[in-house]
């Protein structure tokens, strides 16, 4: 069995980050260690969370599972909890690394054309640092956008997407996936470039007009999940559009979902399908 480590928060209620992609690499079959950045009430569409920053509990863990020998067939990053936190990360990354570990990073600090709000204008040059140093980032336009300096759109081509993931490959990143990329009204899906050989290939399905809290993280997670499981990254991408896709579907008559996110587990049945096909 793979065994990997998810690097990111803990929201105690509300389906996002690691409440999410525990669960779900674990039904895919592969065993998720984590290391939790923060602890947070409740994810941040709640008013009034609390959040408690564990940036010095980083490298201690780290340490200590050095000293057992704990090997990782990957290390998967997603929400930092501030600037400070970024250097800790990249360090228990050296740590932890081996020649065959995949750093899978998902850049999660922004959406809809701006930062989430725990954030300066600073940390994109932050989160950068990470990216340069994944074999997989998963950002989506907007978390590409402002990496890169690009300009945000809503309304865009498929030379404008193009550009835009060879300007996050350009800051290290081997191969880049942009999420939420839509080139017609009723589809939605991703496109991704690898940069090593210079294919660019996408994949989508239907858009639907539900949007929900932790799709992206349900997608992250996925897509790894996928590869550990021995699927190509197009193989493992396309199960998590689908997936993705499903735990909207399953969710929308549930009137409370817009808080606490999208109901995965009610859409796991099709995931363990989709597996036993491939």
């Amino acid at each position: 069995m793979k065994r990997i480590v998810s690097i990111q928060d803990i929201s105690c209620i509300g389906r996002c980050s690691l409440t999410v992609a525990l669960p779900v690499l674990s039904a895919m079959g592969v065993e998720c260690g984590i290391m939790p950045t923060a602890v947070l009430s409740a994810h941040t569409m709640f008013p009034g969370f609390t959040c408690a920053d564990l940036t010095g509990e980083l490298l201690p863990i780290a340490q200590h599972w050095k000293t057992q020998n704990v090997h990782l067939d990957a290390i998967y990053t997603g929400y930092l909890a501030s600037t400070e936190q970024v250097e800790t990360v990249l360090s228990v990354i050296d740590l932890l690394s081996d020649e065959d570990t995949l750093l899978f990073v998902d850049p999660a600090m922004a959406d809809h054309g701006k930062l989430y709000a725990a954030f300066g204008p600073e940390f994109p040059a932050e989160m950068a640092k990470v990216v340069a140093r994944a074999h997989i980032t998963v950002p989506n336009i907007t978390e590409a956008c402002l990496m890169t300096g690009r300009e945000y759109r809503t309304e865009y081509d498929e030379a404008y997407i193009r550009d835009l993931l060879q300007a996050v490959a350009a800051l290290g990143a081997k191969k880049v996936v942009l999420t939420g990329v839509s080139f017609a009204p009723d589809t939605l899906g991703c496109m991704a470039y690898d940069s090593e050989t210079g294919e660019f290939f996408s994949y989508f399905n239907h858009r639907d007009g539900a949007s929900y809290h932790g799709t992206g993280d349900i997608f992250a997670a996925t897509t790894l999940g996928g590869m550990m499981r021995g699927l190509s990254l197009y193989e493992a991408l396309t199960l998590a559009v689908d997936f993705t896709l499903e735990t909207i579907l399953v969710t929308r008559s549930d009137p409370d979902a817009a808080w606490y996110g999208v109901e995965f587990e009610r859409a796991l049945p099709m995931l363990y399908r989709r597996l036993g096909e491939a």
